[in-house]
């Protein structure tokens, strides 16, 4: 299917490895031109050699940093401005399953986790649409959870904020859609990549994890990076120009509520 993304320009953020990487990887096939990022140097680095030498250096570029935080937003968007110009689509991929388990986290665990996966996410969107709206054109995707809107054994706080974020999706494409702009979250299950959660759940509790897979997720496997990625390009793409507000779930039948 032609998407119509060539020489369009993406930013995606956390995308040195995991879901994020195998986005840029995605539409970069397409043809567009990619903006990566991360916190981490050397898994950055080797994602933009890895990625310029499959698809050409003048296709991606590599900003480091954290991207909740306004300061490096600023300097990242300066920079995407100065070699590409205004930003087509962006990819939303802000978060951490991390937290404290149970009833009972406290404050500072609600906090942090709220701050890191519904907070940083928003600060970022903000941003990016105050050039989008002007401009009267451009899509974001916001990477979500399935834990936002099934019952998991995931923490409270995280589950919460995943569930925040595609509500401030959906409410915030009402807002946007006279600007000609959509605004949509993907909800990825139990996805398997290396350094990701379930590669480290699987090094500590192998049998255990295999056992639950194999009974809540009707497909009785993990996730691909690969297989979110082609949603969220998808959603991003003139093919889904009349896509907004919506949750795609994408998580093998897992979730049950919807």
């Amino acid at each position: 299917m032609q998407l119509d993304l060539a020489d369009k320009n993406v930013l995606i953020s956390g995308s040195s490895r995991g879901i994020g990487k195998a986005t840029a990887r995605a539409f970069l096939a397409e043809g567009s031109r990619v903006t990566i990022t991360g916190r981490d140097t050397e898994s950055l680095a080797r994602a933009q050699t890895e990625l310029a030498a499959e698809f050409g250096a003048d296709h991606v570029m590599a900003c480091e940093g954290d991207l909740t935080r306004p300061d490096v937003i600023g300097r990242v968007l300066g920079a995407v401005g100065e070699r590409w110009g205004p930003l087509d689509c962006l990819v939303a991929n802000i978060g951490s399953g991390r937290g404290m388990p149970g009833w009972d986290a406290g404050d500072e665990s609600w906090a942090d986790s709220l701050a890191i996966n519904l907070t940083g996410g928003v600060r970022l969107v903000t941003e990016v649409l105050r050039g989008m709206t002007e401009r009267a054109s451009g899509s974001v995707v916001m990477v979500a959870s399935m834990t936002g809107v099934e019952g998991t054994p995931a923490p409270l706080a995280y589950s919460a904020a995943k569930a925040a974020v595609i509500n401030y999706a959906a409410n915030l494409s009402r807002l946007v859609a006279p600007h000609n702009l959509r605004v949509n979250s993907v909800a990825p299950g139990n996805v398997l990549f290396e350094g990701g959660s379930w590669e480290r759940h699987l090094a500590e509790r192998r049998e255990e994890v295999l056992r639950q897979i194999e009974s809540e997720v009707p497909m009785r496997r993990f996730g691909r990076p690969e297989e979110i990625a082609d949603v969220i390009v998808f959603l991003s793409s003139s093919r889904a120009s009349f896509v907004t507000g919506t949750t795609v779930i994408v998580d093998g039948g897992q979730t049950r509520t919807i």
